[in-house]
């Protein structure tokens, strides 16, 4: 009797197939060192900085924990021609693209389940590239971008296409951060570390160290917002100060 079970549970094993990755295979960001956020371009790193976010098309920094800055739901201003080629995935109201005003950005349609898939492959090749180039995580920005869609999208098309996201950087074996959105918990989602910008400004730190802890990455863009940060949660966090334009040789500055 005892054989067979053990045959039956064997059985149903091969036929549920691998376990799905989660958060347990992915290595954490470290702690006790800081962040850089170098999305204007590559810089070099000065010794107590441990981990570094560039754009997907930069490459890691040897020897740091290496984030890569993946815009999952909304397109790269540069990137209009792409998303011309996959136009019935871009957002629309009245034919027109719906703009993210402040950055120049398409927002992305993610209202059925078939455009979350669609999209949902595109991202997941840009993850894939951040995993092969040797990132360590990936965050994906803009999981807020229902809020600037004038109500075509819904909060739950968000969480349902982050789910997706996730899911691909899991298998990627990179761990997947949270940007925007600071009363929500997307660890109910597998999201494994927060990126915040001045959440300083906004009285937002708090949120997202109640939801991560010390997994999470904040960047501000005025020094009062870096003061107040550091003095709250520059024990526990990693903080950088940066100039809004987030250029090459721009403003650097940690608690």
């Amino acid at each position: 009797m005892r054989r067979t079970a053990l045959l039956l549970l064997l059985l149903v094993g091969l036929l549920a197939g691998p376990a799905a990755p989660s958060s347990a295979d992915v290595e954490r960001l470290p702690t006790g060192t800081d962040v850089d956020y170098q999305l204007g371009g590559p810089k070099q790193l000065p010794a107590h900085v441990g981990i570094i976010v560039r754009d997907r098309t930069e490459k890691p920094a040897a020897g740091r924990y290496n984030v890569c800055y993946v815009n999952g739901f909304q397109t790269q201003p540069d990137a209009k021609r792409f998303w011309r080629r996959h136009w019935s995935l871009v957002l629309k109201r009245g034919g027109r693209a719906v703009v993210d005003e402040a950055w120049g950005e398409w927002l992305l349609d993610l209202r059925t389940a078939r455009k979350r898939k669609a999209i949902a492959r595109i991202v997941g090749r840009w993850t894939a590239g951040c995993a092969a180039d040797g990132f360590d995580a990936v965050e994906y920005d803009n999981l807020d971008s229902f809020s600037r869609s004038h109500r075509l999208l819904k909060r739950r098309h968000a969480v349902a296409f982050a789910r997706l996201l996730v899911r691909r950087a899991h298998a990627e074996g990179l761990a997947a951060g949270q940007k925007n959105l600071a009363d929500y918990d997307g660890t109910a989602v597998g999201f494994d570390f927060a990126v915040s910008e001045e959440c300083g400004r906004y009285a937002e730190c708090g949120d997202y160290v109640d939801h991560y802890g010390d997994q999470v990455l904040m960047i501000e863009y005025r020094r009062a917002d870096f003061r107040r940060a550091c003095r709250r949660h520059g024990d526990d966090v990693a903080i950088v100060l940066r100039d809004r334009a987030l250029s090459r040789n721009g403003v650097h500055a940690w608690c």
